[in-house]
């Protein structure tokens, strides 16, 4: 089947599209929702210039559409639509695992846009995913934490063996439930590493959030 994948970013996006890949299905592009105003990614906080670098490396095309609060339903059915229309795709996938609320409104979202809702990695055990996410090759880095488990999770670490064996009590390995978010900088669909600096650190919102510098192609850094 045809198919975009919605793409924050993250592992569990990532991931979620390696798997609609291994179903037979064909990505035709990515979608990424950014802030209004901020060039910044809806759900993760990245600067939309490096998931463009991103999508380029694991060789998908991205559209990258901003959104106003409460602006996100009519914006979604807009963008899908057209690749509907453009592209003739028949679904979404989505990284969704557990939280039935929010599968429940992206189904609402596509059935209203006429395609389907594929969630490959739904109903998984997050440990077992984590693990397989790890051993598949993808290679994340933590770029938020809620303030409350810093302790335990601090953004800058590597989403690994290591990190995820030590995470305290009430924090899903996954961090399905907004414990904390990543990006994905290599993987076995990537061709090439995606290359940044870590750079200042922030609490916002209960959130602390890590910047991400991206590489110049001449050894120079650049805050895309």
């Amino acid at each position: 089947m045809e198919v975009a994948g919605l793409w924050s970013g993250g592992k569990d996006s990532c991931f979620a599209c390696y798997q609609a890949i291994s179903l037979g299905h064909r990505i035709s592009a990515l979608v990424n929702f950014t802030q209004e105003g901020s060039c910044r990614s809806l759900s993760h906080g990245i600067s939309a210039g490096l998931i463009n670098r991103q999508a380029v490396s694991a060789g998908f095309k991205i559209i990258q559409k901003p959104v106003v609060p409460g602006g996100y339903s009519q914006v979604f059915k807009d963008v899908i639509g057209g690749l509907k229309e453009s592209k003739g795709i028949r679904g979404v996938v989505f990284g969704d695992i557990y939280l039935l609320e929010h599968r429940d409104w992206l189904e609402k979202l596509c059935k209203e846009t006429g395609i389907e809702a594929i969630f490959p990695i739904w109903g998984r055990d997050t440990g077992a995913l984590a693990a397989e996410i790890i051993g598949a090759g993808f290679k994340s880095i933590v770029v938020s934490a809620r303030a409350e488990f810093i302790g335990s999770v601090r953004p800058g670490e590597d989403f690994d063996k290591t990190f995820v064996g030590r995470l305290g009590p009430g924090i899903d390995p996954c961090g399905e439930k907004g414990e904390f978010h990543t990006f994905v900088y290599d993987g076995p669909f990537f061709k090439y590493p995606v290359e940044f600096t870590a750079g200042k650190k922030e609490l916002k919102d209960g959130h602390w959030l890590l910047e991400l510098l991206a590489k110049n192609p001449d050894g120079g850094l650049d805050a895309v």
